[in-house]
């Protein structure tokens, strides 16, 4: 495939018969269970839209990035199944997670953030508990840290080089990153990018060490391996807090750049990643997530605006909202105690997947932050389309359902674990038909935030909130918080 193909970043033509087909999709009747309802119908509305999205945008069970892309980016096809779709269509995201690999050997695609895969492959057993599937995705995970740390590993500054997390587009970058003379869009164009380091995708090569050793742990792996990679993953951390943390206003700063230069913009996604991994302490990172400035419409990607760009003219990949960037802002509020900011994330996506004015029914792929409408934003002198049915738009919702609010946690016990949290607004809702093994589970919420009063199992009160994954047929699940 050649770059221009892979460039996301390029004007698209935005297809009304996509949209079209979403409207009179009709989810096959092994999956149509699986829907939700709630007293604030905001909420679920959303939530069953973003189910139809997945399903419109899965072809021959390969999980395409959009209704006008195709599954050609790693971190797309990892980021979804990450966020839910591991869960609600496991087939789908474990054959969709060996596509952009090089025969199951190595992870493939744009380098700089691939090993986001390997995260993504932790979860997905971790959810499905299958352990050839882990086999092999250790070793292709293992092969392509190795590879990663001989190519883009900066010894000076012990951080992984490479653009940011999903940031493809020069819109993203500063200058002299960005060089006003070259018209390209595509990041690694401009030859400055190629030496910088980046605070997202650092972050997530600390969550792939991470997962790498919990998969040693599983396997029973190499141990002297599992050591070595405890000892890269503290140095890594390190590192980033060295170069990319100023402990004294406890802010996070975007990135090291090719002169060695700190930009000190919020990158959202990099900061989230920050609490998600634990690369800060958690009272520091709670106080960060608290702290991180929001537009109206949620928290936009890089903040504040480049100097080349403005409110009237908002850069692609610059100040302006990318739903999937909001999912991983609202896991990292929910995971640091942040609950009114996980709350104001998911109000606001869902406004703008479903108001008339804004996404009207569709989750689109970027939002203008002031007005809340469906915005490419500008890149390169070129203003750019926000695509319909994003399948990571849709994603991003989901788990902050799944995740944030109906509280899913899979543990290496073999076990569900609930930790949820319920917004007053909600007032109660009911998801229906979520398969765990062999489970078909209804799981009903009432009351209001993060203290459960009453957990009840198929009528039964139960003390501890979790159910093993080894039980058959229906299990109903009532849930009262106050």
């Amino acid at each position: 495939m050649n770059k221009s193909s892979l460039d996301r970043t390029l004007s698209v033509k935005c297809l009304s018969v996509v949209f079209t087909a979403l409207l009179v999709f009709t989810v096959s009747a092994s999956v149509s269970a699986q829907k939700a309802s709630a007293q604030h119908q905001l909420y679920s509305k959303a939530f069953n839209l973003a189910i139809k999205v997945v399903d419109t945008n899965t072809h021959n069970q390969i999980l395409a990035a959009g209704g006008d892309y195709g599954a050609e980016w790693t971190r797309d096809i990892a980021i979804n199944s990450w966020n839910g779709v591991s869960l609600l269509r496991p087939n789908v995201a474990e054959k969709s997670l060996w596509s952009v690999t090089e025969n199951k050997k190595t992870v493939g695609h744009q380098y700089w953030d691939k090993i986001i895969w390997v995260i993504a492959s932790l979860n997905h057993y971790q959810v499905n508990r299958d352990e050839e599937f882990l086999k092999q995705a250790y070793k292709c995970g293992l092969a392509t840290i190795k590879e990663l740390e001989n190519a883009e590993f900066d010894r000076n500054y012990g951080l992984f080089k490479g653009p940011s997390v999903f940031n493809d587009g020069i819109a993203g970058y500063p200058e002299p990153i960005f060089d006003p003379t070259n018209m390209s869009t595509f990041v690694l164009d401009h030859p400055n990018s190629k030496e910088i380091k980046t605070l997202s995708t650092n972050c997530i090569y600390y969550g792939a060490y991470q997962a790498l050793i919990e998969m040693s742990k599983i396997l029973n792996e190499n141990q002297a391996t599992r050591q070595e990679f405890i000892v890269k993953a503290q140095k890594l951390k390190t590192s980033i807090l060295k170069h990319l943390y100023d402990g004294k206003k406890n802010k996070l700063y975007y990135l090291v750049d090719h002169n060695g230069k700190i930009d000190e913009s919020q990158e959202a996604m990099g900061i989230s990643f920050a609490a998600i991994f634990g690369v800060l302490d958690p009272v520091f990172a709670k106080s960060l997530i608290h702290d991180a400035h929001r537009s109206a419409f949620g928290i936009t990607s890089i903040y504040p605006d480049f100097p080349r760009y403005s409110p009237d003219t908002p850069g692609r990949h610059n100040n302006i909202v990318w739903p999937v960037v909001n999912g991983f802002y609202a896991k990292s509020a929910i995971l640091t105690g942040n609950y009114a900011k996980f709350e104001q994330e998911l109000k606001a996506l869902a406004h703008l997947a479903m108001d008339k004015d804004k996404g009207n029914d569709d989750f689109k792929e970027i939002y203008n932050p002031y007005t809340g409408k469906p915005d490419g934003g500008w890149q390169s002198n070129k203003l750019t389309k926000s695509c319909n049915l994003q399948t990571w738009s849709a994603t991003a919702y989901i788990d902050m359902v799944l995740f944030g609010v109906v509280g899913l946690r899979f543990n290496n016990a073999h076990q569900l674990v609930f930790e949820p949290y319920l917004p007053k607004e909600i007032g109660k809702i009911n998801l229906q038909g979520l398969k765990y093994g062999e489970q078909q589970i209804d799981i009903t919420l009432t009351g209001r935030g993060a203290k459960i009063k009453r957990f009840m199992v198929n009528g039964k009160p139960q003390a501890n909130y979790v159910i093993p994954r080894n039980a058959k047929g229906k299990t109903s699940i009532s849930i009262v918080l106050g």
